[in-house]
């Protein structure tokens, strides 16, 4: 037995014991020590145990699926799926030690369990593997799902001085710009493809580019505003927080460099947060994972700020996202793609579930097209639009830490050739439940 069962069993016998003649007199029926054991087993089996007496051990995570009905204008069906890698479900271990006054150390172990990813369902895929599963084979195999290591660092924190941070994480500018929003509706509505990304357009000529390409990064990691949207492994240092103002930056390979600022505060009745970040890629291979082994990709630069206010007594919010970046590319073209994202709403406490939230958004992107061009160069498309509009609705679930909704997106692209492209429209009904 472990100590934890030997020291239990003993308490137990001593209290059954105390406890006997008092019960059989009220005559309040069963096996007291039978209870107390039974509670014992249950109690053994939910109790996560350390490796050692000196650092903290904590679990955490959550579970999201979504059932998506969608038309490309020529075939429509419906999905079930995660909500994509870096959304997804997933574990987290987490753990501290205190090192001396003003000073711990600790860890962060995240594992992704993704059973159908939706960054990568497709007309022909609906069950859509693991993102990094797909990128590193350069296929999807339909009913590849995939469970991966996300992040995995140690870090070492002062109160005064700020947290450094050593291994795979966030980066500093990874998704800066949508973590200011604070109504409630992050998950279901934010400006990456999470659900149509792999989705190939469709055209007067057959099927063209993904939707994710209508608003590229050009191999920088994600889509539609999510330029340097995956953890890398990187070195990160986080300031302490200083009146609601805060600092952040890491480099990693190979290379990358970035820096980001926020704030957060509360004045005269309304919420309000702000982040910006910078960041620079100036390695000609970077990230080739996404390009295939060997093929170079060109220098960037990407700017990200985002704003969000609420009305505290009304519910009533506003966020716009702002995404610019800077391909600097020799060999095809230059180009400078540009994305807004604007998101309304209303945040109620209008059941005794929860708060319920109502939104409304529109995406623009600009120039971002990575397809073939009129000019005939290939990867870079420099006269381009997508558009994007939705509505939806969440529902949180207070007491059992769960949040569901249903929304709906449609979405268009065009660009200077003579090429019709059909809209996109989906529906989407789904639900996360945080432990």
């Amino acid at each position: 037995m472990t100590k934890f069962s030997l020291s239990a069993l003993v308490a137990a016998g001593l209290l059954a014991g105390g406890l006997a003649t008092s019960a059989n007199a009220a005559d309040l029926g069963g096996n007291c020590c039978a209870d107390l054991e039974e509670r014992i087993a249950e109690l053994e089996a939910t109790t996560a145990r350390k490796g050692n007496r000196k650092v903290s051990l904590t679990i955490s995570g959550w579970v999201g699926q979504q059932v998506t009905a969608w038309d490309d204008g020529v075939e429509s069906n419906v999905y079930v799926h995660d909500l994509g890698t870096t959304l997804g479900s997933h574990f987290k271990l987490t753990g501290s030690a205190q090192i001396s006054a003003g000073w711990s150390a600790g860890y962060v172990l995240q594992i992704e369990a993704i059973g159908s990813d939706g960054l990568t369902t497709s007309q022909s895929v609906a069950d859509g593997p693991a993102l990094y599963n797909a990128l590193g084979s350069g296929f999807a195999v339909n009913g590849l799902g995939g469970t991966q290591v996300l992040q995995s660092y140690w870090f070492v924190k002062s109160d005064h001085l700020g947290k450094v941070s050593v291994g795979k994480q966030s980066q500093a500018s990874d998704n800066t710009a949508i973590l200011v929003d604070g109504s409630g509706s992050l998950v279901p509505a934010n400006w990456v493809a999470f659900d149509s990304n792999s989705f190939a357009i469709r055209n007067n000529g057959g099927v063209g580019i993904a939707w994710g390409g209508a608003q590229s990064c050009f191999g920088m990691g994600g889509a539609w505003g999510d330029c340097n949207g995956l953890t890398q492994n990187a070195v990160r240092y986080d300031s302490p927080t200083f009146g609601g103002f805060s600092v952040s930056a890491s480099w990693g390979e190979d290379d990358f460099w970035d820096i980001a600022a926020r704030y957060a505060g509360e004045h005269y009745g309304w919420k309000f947060a702000a982040a910006a970040a910078y960041n620079e890629v100036t390695d000609q291979n970077y990230n080739n994972i996404l390009n295939g082994l060997g093929v170079a990709v060109p220098d960037m630069q990407y700017f990200q700020a985002g704003v969000y206010l609420q009305h505290i007594a009304t519910g009533l919010f506003a966020m716009v996202n702002y995404g610019n970046l800077q391909v600097d590319d020799p060999v095809n073209l230059d180009s400078n793609p540009e994305t807004w994202y604007l998101k309304a709403g209303l945040r109620l406490k209008c059941a005794t579930l929860g708060a319920t939230v109502f939104y409304g958004e529109y995406e623009n992107g600009q120039d971002g097209g990575n397809g073939t061009n009129t000019n005939n160069i290939a990867g870079v498309n420099v006269d381009t639009e997508m558009e994007m509009f939705g509505l939806g609705v969440v529902q949180e679930i207070d007491a059992a830490a769960m949040s569901v909704w249903i929304k709906y997106r449609h979405q268009s692209y065009e660009d200077a050739s003579i090429v019709s492209y059909d809209d996109f429209d989906y529906v989407g009904f789904g639900g996360l439940i945080n432990f």
